[in-house]
């Protein structure tokens, strides 16, 4: 008796304990870091275009599933869901299944997600590389971005030093210094990427030529190896790919082409050729969504992230294929983007039909005819993702030939 006495007394201290102090399971605030305010577990719902065998999607995957995860909030993914009404059944879906922030990821998902934040008030909706979240008048929809044509610019760097160094061993000639660009829309996000990859490029090994081929596809293996294989066979020395297949890096390999591809490293698929890759690294914003949320802060209508934010990041350079000193380059002019003594878009390092541009407007609200509505240039630069973050920058700059358009 006196056994089972002593139990209940350290069990009722135990218990006197635990209620003056609040509760022995609470955190500090007297709640689980990933918890919402009525205290269940933070869910955060995810639409990808494709699934992980795209290196644009995988790309997201990522990053998402890292940030829910430090951030100890659930995540609920809908992957390969295409660009038309079953985006907004899935957004519709995750809604129904708790989750208090729903973000997709391709840019034609964009008129789907605002019209499920025009439905669903209390959620909040964000879109990656969209248009219309500053003019579409909802609290709760969200544009963002980054900067990634410093990182294409960077990338470009290593191109051109690539190309010095085949110069240098005889391969070919300065005149014949060519690259080949498989792109899959005539967008400005592809316009901008390839014109600022292109520029990079240009920055190190001034008589670079660029020849672009479209595919008509973000996804298409088959047509990104076809145009890769058709720019080399038309001369191009060096390959770089706005699309989100391994079509255009197997391409190279197998013919023994360097290549600069784009969302990750494609060095172990393509050892030979792979050089570097740059890519928007999302996690940053998925945690600051995440925090905004659960502190009852706004989220930006338009975020934009940068080299500065570890938004827009660069794989290690395979030494074995580029070029002597290349990340000794990358890294000095890393460092002047950064502190802002270089601009990648300088209108004195391009001419447009011969001309050198001192006033050009651009359409930053994307309107139904794209009527050009916004002054870029000031201060002898195109200001691009400055006045929303998705890009704008269209312009079709001396030295790069389009050999097709998909829009």
């Amino acid at each position: 008796m006196k056994k089972i006495l002593s139990v209940l007394l350290v069990l009722a201290l135990m218990l006197g304990t635990c209620l003056a102090l609040g509760s022995c399971a609470s955190k500090e605030n007297g709640e689980d870091a990933g918890t919402s305010g009525d205290g269940e577990t933070m869910k955060v719902g995810f639409i990808y275009l494709h699934d992980e065998n795209s290196t644009y999607d995988k790309n997201f995957i990522d990053a998402a599933q890292a940030a829910c995860k430090a951030a100890g909030v659930e995540i609920v993914e809908k992957k390969n869901i295409p660009e038309n009404t079953e985006c907004l059944e899935a957004a519709e879906d995750l809604v129904d299944r708790g989750c208090s922030i729903v973000f997709a990821d391709s840019f034609g998902h964009e008129s789907y997600m605002a019209q499920a934040a025009e439905k669903y008030p209390e959620v909040q909706f964000c879109h990656a590389t969209g248009t219309t979240a500053h003019t579409a008048g909802l609290d709760n929809f969200h544009n963002a971005f980054a900067s990634i044509y410093e990182g294409r610019y960077l990338a470009g760097v290593a191109a051109g030093m690539k190309l010095n160094e085949m110069i240098a061993a005889g391969e070919f000639t300065a005149e014949e210094a060519k690259m080949g660009y498989v792109g899959a829309f005539t967008y400005a996000e592809v316009i901008s990427g390839y014109t600022s990859f292109f520029l990079g490029a240009r920055s190190v090994c001034p008589t670079v030529t660029m020849d672009v081929q479209f595919t008509g596809s973000w996804y298409d293996e088959n047509a990104e190896k076809e145009a890769a294989t058709a720019l080399i066979n038309n001369g191009c020395k060096l390959i770089s790919q706005h699309a989100d297949s391994l079509g255009a890096p197997t391409a190279c390999e197998n013919a023994k082409v360097p290549n600069v591809s784009y969302n990750g490293s494609t060095e172990a698929s393509c050892p030979n050729t792979f050089i570097v890759s740059s890519r928007i690294d999302w996690e940053p914003y998925f945690t600051y969504m995440i925090n905004c949320v659960k502190n009852g802060e706004k989220i930006d209508t338009d975020w934009t992230g940068t080299l500065a934010t570890g938004s827009v990041v660069l794989t290690d350079i395979n030494e074995n294929v580029a070029a002597e000193g290349t990340q000794e380059k990358m890294d000095e002019v890393k460092a002047q983007l950064e502190d802002g003594t270089l601009h990648v878009f300088d209108t004195k390092t391009f001419t447009v039909n011969g001309e050198t541009l001192t006033s050009y407007k651009a359409d930053v609200d994307t309107d139904e005819a794209y009527t050009p509505d916004t002054e870029v240039i000031a201060d002898g630069y195109f200001h691009e993702s400055e006045y929303r973050s998705a890009p704008y920058f269209d312009l079709r700059i001396d030295g790069i030939t389009l050999l097709n358009e998909a829009n």
